[in-house]
């Protein structure tokens, strides 16, 4: 069994943002952090992928991680 990617420890979240018309990715942890998409699985997607680059970010200068929510 293949071991979780340290984001699946995280929330995520879409929501319709009437603003912009299209599905908002949003994750608890990172609030600074969103993905827009026309479609709500892509919203998703984007907002998971961006997610995992900043936890390599914060790895890679040796910050500690938000704890999951």
């Amino acid at each position: 069994m293949a071991a979780a990617a340290l984001e699946d420890k995280y929330q995520f979240r879409t929501e319709w943002s009437e603003e912009d018309q299209e599905w908002v990715g949003l994750c608890g942890a990172f609030p600074l952090l969103s993905w827009l998409e026309p479609d709500r699985e892509a919203a998703e997607t984007g907002i998971r992928s961006v997610v995992a680059e900043a936890i390599e970010i914060l790895k890679a200068e040796g910050q500690p991680l938000p704890p999951p929510s």
